[in-house]
């Protein structure tokens, strides 16, 4: 009976296993197929000599630059045993990442839970549950994690985007994000940019940067543009990891009320803190500037470029700026790109674009200083 219970046990595994490799050629094909996300330039009078480039990362499938984390932490999961074949899968999420990992569910198969906060943009609850993924709200966006363990300790799959980014991202290589970006500027007037500019969400994306730039033993440096007084930047400027926001944001996707654990305070050279009423003033400039729309975090991203390249002018330096076009600002069609919610929450866009405006055209700050802690 024992023998016969052993091969019972490896026939399972190896039934298990099949479906493991199934799947992992599943992400791998997706991959593949997959055209990289554009570069994209632009020229602004105020900055002769100073080129931005802007990686678009909502022609991703699904629609952020969350598409190659959500792969990552799919790939992260099934690499050390955690997922299996008809399992159910859970991640805390504000949206975008929720999507993506929706998307994947959906390609391998598998059901979804998305434990996202109730105040999360509508349009990004529809996203989720088109794709046949399950939204679980919670009011309290603090207990929002709670809730997704809770799954998992129900048997759920918790791929927990804020725990394992850091780690579950490849940063030597693999096409993250860094990789592209140096790969794409090579023919470029200054293929060494000066800054790469990101938001500080689960921290994945500024510790997979940080670390790719040293890696390449490139002289870049690295800016994390977050809201006003976010769990990041004040736990950066103090090294605290116990650090927690001062004020809330409207921001969706960055300005974290506190240190995650995929922060990764000594890759970052700079933070620049940009108030929410600029930064969503500056994702309505990128509508004009492209044509289409991008989340509130591309706003926050541009108003930090301004201010490094107007700082840099003012050195007489020369040189490129790169950041990110995080998400489709369709999603936020009933929130930010919507004049009565602005007015609901005291946002007024008209003094930040002027000064962003006057900025584009005369290489002026958007801050006094040169806006950095």
């Amino acid at each position: 009976m024992v023998g016969g219970e052993c091969m019972a046990v490896a026939g399972d595994r190896a039934v298990s296993r099949q479906w493991e490799h199934a799947a992992l050629a599943a992400l791998a094909g997706e991959g593949a197929r997959s055209a990289d996300t554009h570069l994209l330039k632009l020229d602004f009078p105020g900055f002769d000599g100073i080129g931005f480039y802007f990686k678009d990362e909502a022609a991703h499938p699904t629609g952020s630059l969350k598409h190659r984390l959500a792969r990552s932490l799919y790939l992260y999961a099934l690499c050390n045993g955690r997922l299996h074949a008809g399992q159910t899968v859970v991640d805390a999420s504000s949206g975008s990442t929720a999507i993506s990992e929706a998307w994947f569910a959906r390609l391998l198969g598998l059901p979804f839970v998305a434990v996202m906060p109730s105040c999360t943009a509508p349009r990004k609850i529809r996203e989720v549950q088109a794709l046949g993924a399950s939204c679980d709200l919670v009011d309290d966006v603090g207990e929002v994690r709670a809730r997704a363990l809770a799954h998992a300790a129900r048997g759920a799959c918790f791929l927990d985007q804020f725990g394992l980014a850091e780690r579950a991202t490849d940063w030597r290589g693999n096409n993250n994000i860094a990789e592209s970006v140096v790969a794409q500027l090579a023919q470029e007037a200054a293929p060494e940019p000066a800054w790469i500019v990101c938001g500080a969400g689960t921290g994945g994306t500024s510790a997979t940067i940080g670390r790719y730039l040293r890696y390449r033993r490139l002289n870049t440096r690295l800016c994390v543009a977050d809201p006003v007084g976010s769990g990041f930047v004040l736990g950066w400027r103090t090294r605290d990891q116990d650090a927690r926001a001062h004020t809330p944001t409207v921001i969706e996707g960055i300005g974290r009320p506190g240190v995650e654990p995929g922060f990764v305070f000594d890759v970052v050279d700079a933070v620049i803190e940009v108030p929410d009423a600029a930064s969503v003033a500056a994702a309505w400039l990128l509508e004009d500037l492209f044509g289409r729309r991008y989340g509130g975090s591309s706003g926050t991203n541009l108003v930090a470029c301004l201010q490094l390249a107007a700082t840099m002018r003012a050195r007489g330096q020369r040189g490129s700026i790169v950041s990110l076009l995080c998400d489709r600002g369709e999603r936020y069609d009933e929130t930010l790109f919507d004049r009565r919610w602005l007015s609901a929450h005291a946002i007024d866009l008209q003094p930040w674009r002027a000064i962003l405006d006057e900025c584009i055209k005369s290489g002026s700050p958007p801050f006094t200083g040169d806006g950095a802690v």
